[in-house]
């Protein structure tokens, strides 16, 4: 009898997945394709999608704005028991916003070398003299991630008048 697979849904690639589909909001939208969602008992608390350029706010990332939503949805600014699914490797500032939420986790698909926070450029959320140290998974669907950035930004290149960023 040929049954079909079970879908872990406590896995890192479904929830990976649901933080592509935020990337691709963000895409459609014009922002930087990158999405976050965020994961409690197996379970999606918050989601979010660059929105900087629409925000006109330089903190609107997709980290930053999920971690908001998380909070909310916890009641709590301790984030403990969750894990944030990123599409990339968080910068300095969504690091150090994970750190100070007490995130247990932090789940990337492709890595920042230039401006990563999460042992690209520097290590943040692991940081001996800070008082929290998130867990770190890298890599997860990490073509997939950074197929969406280059594809953004080979178009954004192509179009006269864009700024390069």
């Amino acid at each position: 009898m040929d049954e079909a697979p079970i879908i872990d849904l406590h896995s890192d690639s479904f929830f990976m997945g649901e933080a592509l589909r935020q990337a691709l909001r963000a895409y459609e939208s014009g922002e930087v394709p990158i999405g976050a969602v965020i994961a409690r008992g197996g379970r999606v608390i918050a989601r979010s999608f660059n929105q900087v350029e629409s925000l006109t706010d330089a903190t609107a990332h997709a980290e930053m704005l999920a971690i908001t939503q998380a909070e909310n949805a916890v009641g709590d600014w301790r984030l403990t028991d969750c894990t944030l699914y990123v599409t990339k490797e968080p910068c300095p500032m969504c690091a150090g916003a994970a750190v100070h939420a007490r995130l247990g986790r932090v789940v990337f698909g492709c890595p920042d070398p230039r401006g990563g926070a999460a042992g690209g450029l520097l290590n943040l959320l692991q940081h001996p003299s800070l008082n929290h140290r998130c867990e770190i998974s890298a890599g997860v669907r990490g073509e997939e991630c950074g197929q969406v950035l280059r594809a953004f930004f080979q178009e954004r290149r192509a179009k006269p008048g864009n700024r390069p960023d």
